[in-house]
């Protein structure tokens, strides 16, 4: 009998040295394959973050002597000492409880690695959320440049499979039921759609991603006052965002978060576009339907047979996680004061993780649009499923002017309870009651019913999607 003191129910107690988790290393992804390995994993890796807080903290001292409120030896030197490879990150983020953040101890360990000398002249005048907001949007520039490389290339697939599937015919669905045909050109060309508008969304958020700069409650007093001359911090912000390659931000947004807030927007727009075409390839490769699959399905650890459509599971795990952490930072743009307690904490975390997860989608949505399967002769054996019945919007439209709408509705109703009693074709039970209708003899009911021949402005509207660059 097991207790609770057995190994078996301790999964710590099967560690080779006996060590706690906390000590095992850093989060390497096993319950995130949907970020594991992607680029924006890397791009938003505690290492990238600290890069990011050491290249801030030489560019503010860069700034500052370009506009010769610091020598430039000083620059030089905290540039110079401005290495990741000096500074511990698992020291840092334990001293960062101290505090409440981990630019404290970073600047602490910094200072320290300056020459005395020019030690005065590191951090000078900023406060700790400047450093960290400026590294959120250095990280997120990165991490957003990736995602668009990706949903280029989701793009540039799903334009090909538009090209080529412009008149296959399939069932169109509503509310889960066949409803009227349409075509997979104008279904891939929708998603492709959807691709360019979270494309373009990401590309204006992130031209727009700021420096941040105010000093101590957002006044840049400090900077004044150490260069000894009114708006030298003025100036101070504009040459730091330059040196940095981020926005100039009109005022200090410590808390005034809309540069995070569009952040959370863009990337859960993302994440629920990717997410859409997951979930149409999710029903439409189901075993019973067949209509497309993935190119590289997954395996089962029971089933040998199967080949599951895993990339289209990972971006619906993070189309659906995604709202949720946007949530999240749409609700610390409720930040009191000038420096908040809480609200800005809750955005670090929350931000990564998003970034991670649209990051991961935008992979995953490359490698499934390149590599997935269209199958139209499952598509064409789909349309056929209703016998017809699949076109009775057209019949009623066709039928209405010659018959009246009332007398062409109840034939129709007719025809269609006749079709399904007795499973005879629908164009079989059309003709005959069409027989004895003078006003529609000239009529080919097959022509009428043949699903193919109804797929309206799908070709055209496939074609206009598609000059959009």
């Amino acid at each position: 009998m097991t207790t609770n003191d057995d190994a078996g129910g301790d999964p710590e107690a099967h560690a080779d040295d006996g060590t706690r988790a906390a000590d095992d290393g850093p989060d390497v992804g096993l319950l995130a394959p949907g970020r594991a390995g992607s680029p924006a994993e890397a791009a938003t890796s505690d290492a990238a973050f600290l890069r990011a807080l050491l290249y801030t903290e030489a560019a503010l001292t860069r700034a500052q002597a370009a506009l010769g409120l610091a020598p430039g030896e000083a620059a030089e030197a905290v540039t110079e000492a401005a290495r990741d490879s000096r500074f511990d990150l698992r020291d840092l983020a334990l001293r960062a409880r101290d505090g409440g953040n981990p630019v404290i101890p970073l600047v602490a360990d910094l200072t320290a690695a300056v020459p005395e000398a020019h030690a005065a002249y590191v951090h000078r005048g900023a406060t700790s959320q400047d450093v960290l907001d400026t590294a959120a949007m250095l990280v997120a520039s990165g991490t957003l440049a990736l995602i668009l490389d990706d949903l280029d290339r989701t793009a540039a697939a799903l334009a090909r499979l538009a090209a080529e599937h412009r008149d296959t015919p399939m069932p169109g669905r509503t509310l889960s039921q066949h409803a009227v045909p349409t075509t997979f050109g104008l279904k891939a060309a929708g998603w492709r759609s959807l691709v360019l508008d979270a494309r373009d969304r990401l590309a204006v958020v992130r031209a727009s991603l700021p420096a941040q700069l105010g000093g101590a409650a957002g006044t840049l007093a400090a900077f004044d006052a150490y260069a000894q001359a009114e708006g030298a911090g003025l100036r101070l912000v504009a040459a730091f965002a330059a040196e940095l390659g981020l926005a100039e931000p009109t005022l200090p947004w410590h808390t005034l978060r809309t540069p995070v807030a569009d952040l959370a927007g863009a990337l859960a727009f993302t994440a629920g576009a990717l997410g859409k075409i997951a979930a149409d390839v999710l029903v439409l490769s189901r075993t019973e339907t067949g209509e497309v699959n993935e190119g590289a399905g997954g395996g089962s650890s029971a089933m040998p047979h199967k080949a599951n459509p895993v990339r289209s599971t990972l971006i619906a795990a993070a189309a659906r996680r995604a709202p949720a952490l946007a949530g999240v930072l749409y609700g610390s743009v409720v930040a009191e004061d000038e420096r908040p307690a809480g609200a800005w904490h809750a955005e670090w975390e929350t931000l990564r993780d998003l970034l991670r997860l649209a990051g991961g989608a935008a992979r995953d949505a490359a490698e499934l649009a390149t590599g997935l399967r269209v199958h139209p002769r499952r598509m064409r054996e789909h349309l056929d499923l209703t016998e017809g019945l699949i076109v009775s919007e057209r019949l009623t439209a066709v039928l209405a002017p010659r018959l009246g709408r009332a007398r062409a509705r109840q034939l129709l109703d007719e025809v269609a309870r006749t079709s399904r009693t007795t499973g005879e074709g629908l164009a079989d039970v059309l003709a005959g009651a069409l027989a004895g209708e003078p006003d529609v003899k000239d009529l080919d009911p097959h022509a009428l019913t043949d699903p193919t021949h109804y797929t309206g402005a799908a070709g055209a509207l496939t074609d206009r999607a598609l000059e959009r660059r």
